[in-house]
Parts: C-alpha cells; structure tokens; sequence
C-alpha cells in the first residue's frame, strides 16, 4: 500500500461585488458577476460550490473605497469593490442549501467592537454547524479609517497592538464566558441555563472594556477557524500568535518556504505548535480539455482585463501606463516624485514598466498561475504542495461560474485521482476538522488560557465571576 499523499485544500475565492480581484471581467460574455446582489446567485454559487467539492466559500471585504488612483470615480465607473455588501450577512443563505461547505468571512479588528464580533460569528458558526472562519484583518484604505470618524488611517503597528488585544477579548467571550455544560435545558426545574457556569469576562484593556458574559452559548468550533495573511514583520507577530491558515507569497519557490519556515518559526517562539498551522497562497487554475482550449480561454478571459481596474484596486502611486516601457519602477518613482509604496512592493524596484504592465494585463500572477489541461494543472500543484510546501489555495474566479465549473468537471476529478483532494466530508464535520482533525482549538493556541478550566488552575479555585485576575492583554 502507498503511502498517503499531501492533500490539497481549496477555497472559492470570492467577494460580495462584481470587481473582485479580475478587474474588468464581468462585461464577459456569460459571466455572472452583475447578479451579486440577487439571492439566486449566492445560492446558486453555494450549491456549485459544495458540488465542486472546495472547502469553503472565502468572501473577502473592504470597508471603505480605493480612491488613491483615479478618485472615487474611478472604482465606481469600474465597479471596483464598490458596490460591496456585507460578507457576514450572506452566509445564511449559503448554508441553508448546503451540508458540509465551509465559509471564511473577512472582518476588521479596527473599527468595530469586539463584543457585537463575537456574537455575529457565534451565531453563525452554531447556526451552521460549525462551518465558519474568519479572515482577520486591520484595513489599510484611508477611506475606511474616514467612514468610522477617524481623520485618518491608524498607523500600521498600531492596529495590529489593538488587533491583538481584540482576539484577546474574543477568546475570553467564545472560549471562556460559558462551559461546555452550561445548557441544562431542565424543564421540571425551570432552568435553561446554569448561571453558575456562565461568566462574566470582565476585560478592561488599553483599547476594550467589556464585561460580559457573552450572549450565545457554546458553538461547535466555539472559536471559528482563524485565518491570516502576512505581509510586514508586525503582521507576522500577530498571525504567528493567533492564525491557523496563513496566507503567504513568494515570487520563487526557495522564497515560499523561506516564508513558511520563518512563519513557523515565528509560531513556536509564541509556544504553538509549529504542525498546527496551515499555509494557503492565492492560484489561478485556467483549465481546458486540452492546451489549446486552455490558451484560448486565457486569450479570451485577456480581452476584458482592465489594466486600470488594476491600478486602481493597487492603489498605485503612479499610472505605468504613462511612462517608457523601458524605465524601471525605481525611475518611474523617482521620476514622479512618489514614495516607495505599492507599486515597489508589488513589482520590485528593479523590474521595468514593460514587465509590469505585461504582468498586469496577462494575469501573470508567477509561481501560482497555471493554464493548461487537467494533467498539466495538477503536475503544477503537486509540485506545490511536495516543493513549496503550502497546504491550501484560494482559488481565483475569472469567469463565474465557469471557473468554478471547469476546477468541479476538469480539474478536481484529476487531483482526486491522484489522492491530492481530501476524502469527501463527514455528517456533521465542522471546517475546523475539516482542516486539522479537531473541532477546537488546540491547547497550544493562546485561546486556551481564557477557558474556564485554565483559569480556575491559574486563579487557584478564585471564582470566575469576580475580576480578581487583572487581564493580561496580548498586546
């Protein structure tokens, strides 16, 4: 008997609007994008996506407009992420027509408190079974700090301090407020819930107060899957404390897993298990029966590609369609006068105008982008996932649905016939055990020192519902 092959995790990539990250895309013949604010879509999507065999729907959010490149009226006209609804919301419908899909929805630590967080994501987490994770964020768009009556952004060590304490307060509200048998349901007794099992909180930190208890009972998951992406050194600090699917890059291969040992690095120094964690990165997958149809999606997808949807949603500082094809990034900005911001963390200062425009407008996204037959496909994902190193991707939509379609018809029957796709969900399983083989958090994680039973020991039998232990704040 073989012995058993890495298995590959995969998310629908997706967003609540009709310029995601394809810009321009949705005038294709065909696409669905301009039906996103109709329920049939999400319903639709949820159905096609269970029946495609992902994990989970991935909705990512913004709270506020790219208005850096071309203004406001530039991501209106192109419909970039504006109009955008409320990922949290949709969810519902998705799981009322489904059984086992997962779904991971963005949220910011920034501008919202925790305590009304934590009671949406527990309703929808024990509403679905425990099917849900969240997308920890901090937002960058200076219009999202405006639109929650800052005059600007919070600076970005700054969020993430404050995005540390805010797990903290979440962890001590889903992991601690209520145990396990706080739900008595005694008729004869009149007692639905056991008031000496529940417990107040008591949180008071730099940036929260909160009291408590919290208002939902125990979840499946209690906590929902966290999920992370990484991008500066404080960042990491904070996904290697909290994450348990981290998003990484790399241009090269030997830069991806310099990336993923420096994360689990990083994770051990917090005291986690470095195994705990799971690494996703974003892929395109354009799939046909043969290269040639495969080359001919591709050229037909480029048609539509807007360079400047592009531009915009990079908040560039500069227009790269404006200067010489033959002029570095490092010229252009000093040419313009810009600083070194998205454009040179993006390209890289070296790489010339040509290269990127070309990459732009390609959907050149390097090591994780593959056109081809299904054959093809799954030779450049198992060399992903044996020499990279990751776990997971986040598959990108370029046409809905028939990217979905082509990765539930083409693609995932190859990957499963060479063992690369896990075994078909259980009754009941929850994404977390869909991911890790537990439904809870591990005892490694810093969430299991707000548990009730970690407190009881560190407080030697104080009761819970005193604050007598002062708060030790992550931050």
């Amino acid at each position: 008997m073989t012995a058993s092959r890495k298995t590959l995790h995969v998310n629908l990539f997706e967003m609540a609007c009709v310029s995601h990250i394809v810009h321009g895309m949705w005038r294709a013949p065909g696409n669905n994008r301009h039906r996103f604010g109709e329920m049939a879509f999400w319903l639709d999507i949820a159905r096609r996506a269970e029946s495609a065999g992902v994990d989970a729907i991935f909705l990512a959010d913004v709270v506020g407009v790219y208005d850096r490149f071309g203004g406001v009226e530039a991501a209106l006209r192109l419909g970039l992420q504006i109009p955008n609804l409320d990922p949290l919301s949709i969810v519902p419908a998705m799981a009322a027509v489904t059984e086992h899909l997962g779904f991971a929805t963005t949220f910011s630590t920034t501008y919202e408190p925790p305590f009304a967080f934590a009671r949406r994501m527990s309703t929808l987490d024990l509403l679905t079974g425990g099917r849900t994770g969240w997308n920890i964020v901090t937002s960058y768009l200076p219009n999202a700090a405006r639109n929650f009556g800052l005059n600007d952004e919070v600076p970005h060590d700054d969020r993430y301090t404050r995005a540390d304490e805010y797990l903290e307060v979440l962890y001590k509200l889903w992991e601690g407020s209520w145990e396990s048998d706080a739900i008595v349901a005694d008729r004869e007794a009149d007692i639905f819930s056991d008031p000496a099992r529940v417990h107040r909180i008591h949180h008071a930190g730099p940036h929260f107060r909160v009291e408590g208890p919290h208002l939902v009972q125990p979840t499946p998951q209690r906590t929902p899957v966290l999920f992370q992406a990484t991008g500066s050194s404080r960042g990491l600090q904070t996904a290697a404390r909290h994450a348990e699917a981290i998003f990484i890059g790399g241009r090269t291969r030997d830069e991806v897993c310099a990336n993923i040992a420096s994360t689990r690095a990083a994770a051990a120094r917090q005291g986690r298990d470095p195994s705990d964690l799971k690494f996703y990165v974003m892929a395109g997958l354009i799939a046909g029966r043969t290269e040639e149809e495969a080359r001919s999606k591709l050229a037909r997808y480029r048609t539509f590609y807007s360079v400047e949807g592009a531009l915009v949603h990079a908040q560039a500082e500069l227009d790269l369609r404006a200067y010489d094809r033959s002029m570095t990034i490092a010229q252009a900005l000093e040419q313009s006068g810009s600083p070194f911001g998205n454009m040179g963390r993006r390209f890289g200062t070296e790489q010339t105008i040509g290269n990127a425009i070309d990459q732009i407008s390609t959907f050149d996204e390097g090591r994780f982008f593959v056109v081809g037959t299904p054959e093809q496909i799954a030779d450049a994902v198992e060399s992903w996932l044996d020499e990279d190193g990751i776990d997971g991707i986040n598959m990108r939509q370029y046409h809905t649905f028939e990217t979905l379609d082509d990765y539930a018809e083409l693609i995932a029957p190859e990957l499963r016939r060479r063992g690369r796709l896990p075994d078909p969900p259980r009754a009941g399983e929850t994404l977390r055990h869909r991911l890790f083989g537990h439904d809870l958090l591990p005892e490694t994680h810093p969430a299991a020192a707000c548990r009730p039973a970690a407190l009881r020991r560190s407080t030697h039998g104080t009761d819970l519902h005193t604050p007598s232990r002062a708060p030790e704040n992550a931050s």
